[in-house]
């Protein structure tokens, strides 16, 4: 039987075509090892939306080219879709280069180098967690200045309902508590799909059979319906989390990123948002230092932010990329300043996430236990998305991983929590 070890980096979407692959491999009887040392074949799925997600996937595809001995290294994904000729130029080492959405392809090659037999019962998955991210479209076409995404993988295109589904109830059956919906664009599911809808899907979704949750991560402002927030609000198992890249408040440099939307307008959508779902966690991207922001552009940014008090908040310096619309805008800033903005946000913002969690103190939630050992338990509630948002240590014996638990919230950090069993 032939192994494979798999690297996936970047995000979430990456990781679903990573394991996607996997299923593909294990059909021909291919198994995955996270041990390249005991693998057959080195692959490598690499990022290549920003500046420092492209040098990590150079930096791996070189750990992985001093260790691959006479084994072949196989790299796909986004870097290798948008430099190709320049990663075998640079690492000769690379044997067979892909880009995204080739799965077939590159099973089709492991098949013909390693060594095939009867098809695995249960595909490998890159990691044992309670929560799957569950990718409903592909593509973009809302075309960001700032972004390559849209020449990389394409134009939007929603996946089959019925193949969501399916999948959800897979993963709900083999034992996974928390589904998150990922793509580029999730709002723009079934624009594509006569009479049918995120809002639909959710639905459908929540009818499933199960005790889990379903979280959705990318939405776009402009793009959110009445009739989403009401179905978020109505249905017990959706999160009460909207997950909103702003990306900047001003519609001067919102125009340059070839975003639609103002300042004024996302108060407004804020307002109606918390006002449909009381509760409601908001986490929100943003962008400092994108060509010609002003240092006043940057202070309404910054008020905007002191003002929306988002519950989770990330922010990103801009990154110049080649190929895209904002590369050749005149007015560029200085990385210096780019970073400096970008401090001053999450300065700003930890100040606010520490009042927002310091607010649960005392409340009792239910929570999703992720990780547990003898002493300790890493769980999260409704409002901490996995990797990305604080976690809820509980420091007691006898908590099983992958199972709900109620906590109380016993003290607020920044950014985490301390909580105990209630009851």
């Amino acid at each position: 039987m032939g192994k494979v070890s798999l690297v996936s980096l970047g995000c979430p979407k990456n990781l679903v075509d990573s394991e996607k692959l996997l299923k593909r491999l294990a059909e021909k009887g291919i198994s995955y090892d996270p041990d390249p040392d005991h693998a057959d074949l080195l692959l490598i799925n690499t990022c290549g939306f920003i500046e420092d997600a492209k040098r990590e996937s150079v930096e791996e595809i070189l750990r992985l080219a001093e260790r691959k001995g006479t084994r072949k290294l196989l790299v796909f994904g986004c870097l290798a879709k948008r430099f190709g000729d320049e990663l075998q130029k640079e690492i000769p080492e690379i044997d067979v280069l892909y880009g995204v959405g080739e799965e077939e392809k590159i099973a089709a090659f492991c098949g013909s180098v390693l060594t095939e037999s009867e098809p695995l019962h249960k595909p490998s998955v890159l990691t044992e967690t309670s929560y799957a991210y569950v990718k409903i479209a592909e593509g973009c076409d809302r075309g960001c200045s700032y972004c390559v995404i849209p020449d990389i993988r394409g134009g939007f295109r929603s996946r089959d309902p019925e193949d969501i589904l399916k999948e959800a109830e897979l993963l709900v059956g083999s034992g996974r508590k928390e589904l998150i919906l990922v793509a580029q664009d999730i709002t723009s599911y079934g624009r594509d799909i006569p009479g049918y809808t995120l809002a639909r899907l959710l639905r459908d979704m929540a009818a499933i059979s199960g005790d889990f949750w379903i979280r959705l991560l990318y939405l776009f402002p402009t793009a959110i319906t009445d009739k989403l927030l009401e179905t978020v609000g109505e249905e017990e198992k959706i999160c009460n989390y909207l997950d909103i890249p702003f990306q900047h408040s001003e519609q001067k440099i919102l125009r340059l990123m070839r975003r639609p939307g103002r300042r004024e307008m996302f108060r407004e959508l804020i307002t109606r948002i918390r006002t449909t779902i009381p509760d409601v966690a908001l986490r929100t991207t943003l962008i400092t230092g994108f060509p010609q922001e002003s240092d006043e552009d940057f202070e309404h940014m910054l008020s905007f932010v002191k003002n929306a008090a988002f519950d989770r908040l990330g922010v990103f310096s801009y990154s110049r990329e080649e190929g895209s619309a904002a590369y050749a805008l005149k007015g560029q800033v200085p990385k210096a300043v780019r970073r400096k903005r970008r401090e001053q946000i999450m300065e700003a913002q930890a100040e606010i996430s520490l009042d927002r969690n310091r607010s649960l103190v005392g409340r009792v939630f239910k929570a999703l236990v992720d990780d547990a050992d003898s002493k300790v338990a890493v769980a999260r509630i409704y409002s901490q998305a996995p990797e990305i948002d604080g976690v809820v240590f509980i420091r007691q014996p006898g908590i099983r991983k992958g199972t709900f638990v109620q906590i109380r919230i016993d003290t607020a950090y920044d950014y985490d929590l301390d909580g105990s069993v209630a009851g």
